[in-house]
């Protein structure tokens, strides 16, 4: 019989590892990952008519594994994120900018925010405050001019003052007796901080300087009080506090080349940096391709109002109107126009590593292959 010929082979059993490990994916929850980001640029450092921060929020809780980055949130741009399986999209133009009093299918953004909720996609855009940091879209366009040192057209100030109150005011008490009753009222009133008294010597006569600092509110009652007990001082001074500037933040970027560059050759440096094949340039009245540009004023996307009255050889920027461009070629200056978002696009790719440090390799973060300039040259 056949059964006669069959030997079982005893073995111990082995475990096979499976030939392909699938990495576990990492998430953040949505509400640490805009603090994050927030913590990456100050929302503060917006202009105040801009719209940034998270601008669509899937209901709680929601975490983030995929974040997918982008200069213009098209329907285009929309369909490639769910696509890839974003959770979160950062796009620099926030695609929410008037308000919407209704969501419909009607128009494109309102399609935008709904497909975004029914697939669970959050949306945040960081807009200006990208383009305010020191690490941001202005110092990326500046580095296609080459080596140069570069400070802010319009600097940025701290989000709050030094101290406490937006005003300081100082006076003088002649008599001592009355000093108490000033004091005592003074501290009656709210929203005053740092009230501190010093010796002084006016006219040959000792006096006791008053200082202390208020709010805007708290100053009319300061100014209502000494003005009830005129004679028990003089001198006063009343001095608006002035919020210090941020350093290397701002709009726009001054430039100063370390060494004068030819107008040609510098429009084939800014073609190799943006990526692109032309730009449009118009020269400055007297100027030649082959006049030196020493200091260039720079301002991603429309640089029209950052540029306005800006002393430099050459103006470089993604659009201006036509009797701008032409006010500028009257003072000598050579604008440089590479269209609105060209000039911001590319910042992207150094975004997605900043970002990807600063996150700590958390999350998934990608760069839109399908976002592109609305105008092409034809």
């Amino acid at each position: 019989m056949l059964l006669s010929c069959v030997h079982l082979i005893r073995r111990p059993l082995q475990c096979i590892q499976p030939l392909l490990v699938l990495p576990s994916r990492s998430f953040m929850d949505l509400k640490a990952l805009v603090s994050s980001l927030n913590d990456f640029a100050s929302l503060s450092l917006a202009e105040s008519w801009d719209n940034v921060g998270l601008l669509v929020e899937p209901s709680p809780p929601h975490t983030v594994s995929t974040l997918f980055l982008t200069n213009d949130l098209t329907e285009e741009v929309m369909q490639e994120a769910l696509q890839k399986k974003a959770d979160l999209i950062l796009s620099y133009h926030p695609p929410i900018f008037r308000a919407l009093k209704r969501i419909t299918w009607k128009t494109w953004k309102e399609r935008l925010v709904i497909r975004a909720l029914e697939h669970r996609v959050g949306i945040y855009s960081p807009h200006t405050a990208y383009d305010a940091i020191p690490h941001g879209v202005n110092n990326w366009l500046a580095k296609g001019l080459g080596v140069c040192t570069t400070v802010p057209l319009h600097p940025s100030m701290a989000p709050s003052y030094p101290t406490e109150g937006t005003h300081r005011v100082e006076f003088s008490v002649d008599h001592i007796e009355h000093l108490e009753t000033i004091l005592s009222s003074m501290r009656g009133i709210p929203e005053i901080s740092s009230l501190i008294t010093l010796p002084a010597r006016a006219e040959g006569e000792e006096q006791t300087r008053v200082s202390l600092n208020c709010t805007q509110k708290a100053l009319l009652e300061v100014v209502a009080l000494l003005s009830r007990n005129s004679l028990l001082y003089h001198k006063t001074e009343i001095m608006l506090l002035q919020k210090p500037l941020l350093p290397h933040t701002g709009m726009g970027r001054l430039c100063t080349l370390s060494e004068p560059v030819s107008l040609s050759a510098l429009t084939e440096r800014i073609k190799s940096h943006l990526r692109l094949p032309y730009i449009r340039l118009a020269l400055g009245t007297g100027k030649t391709l082959e006049a030196k540009v020493k200091v260039a004023a720079v301002c991603a996307g429309s640089g029209s109002s950052v540029l306005q009255g800006v002393e430099a050889d050459l103006y470089l920027t993604g659009e201006m109107s036509h009797h701008e461009v032409l006010d500028a070629v009257a003072k000598g200056i050579s604008v440089i126009l590479c269209e609105h978002s060209n000039t911001e696009r590319g910042f992207l790719s150094e975004l997605r590593d900043m970002l990807a440090t600063h996150l700590e390799n958390k999350i998934t973060i990608i760069v839109s292959e399908s976002d592109r300039d609305p105008l092409q040259m034809v």
